[in-house]
């Protein structure tokens, strides 16, 4: 299986990069693993809301692929009884022998109907809000966490 993460914008940060590199690295011994960036959009200060969600919303569909299963990280998504049951969820998601996973991280307005009706399904993080910064790295440190839950390995303290 390969897994994606699609993100709207760049990572801000020198020491998130870093962070998001550390657990990318990792993810390289269970699977393989990309972020995608959907660049920031140009005169978005003269843009509407709405305008700037659709746009950002065409763009990540247009990467992708029909056979995707694909997975919002949205704040009104199913929330995962803890790592241990997101890990149990993606050990579903490889059972049914889904070939590509691709997670998506929207925009600072979140995502358009079209990218809403696309989805397979939408999980959040937290009840609590995060940067999308923010999330890019809890999130490869959460799927790093449950590759090791399912290997049995003592990065997880149960």
């Amino acid at each position: 299986m390969v897994i994606e993460l699609i993100v709207v914008g760049k990572t801000v940060g020198a020491w998130l990069e870093s962070g998001i590199r550390e657990y990318t690295d990792r993810l390289g011994h269970y699977v393989r693993f990309s972020q995608s960036v959907i660049p920031e959009l140009k005169n978005a200060k003269n843009l509407r809301e709405e305008q700037i969600k659709t746009t950002e919303g065409e763009l990540i569909l247009s990467r992708l692929a029909p056979g995707d299963h694909v997975v919002l990280l949205d704040e009104n998504g199913r929330l995962p009884d803890g790592s241990v049951a997101f890990s149990e969820w993606l050990q579903g998601i490889m059972n049914r022998g889904t070939r590509k996973l691709v997670f998506v991280v929207g925009g600072a307005y979140g995502f358009s109907a079209a990218v809403y009706a696309r989805a397979n399904e939408k999980i959040s993080l937290s009840r609590m809000t995060f940067s999308h910064q923010m999330v890019r790295l809890i999130f490869v440190e959460q799927l790093y966490r449950a590759f090791t839950i399912l290997n049995g390995e003592p990065y997880h303290h149960r």
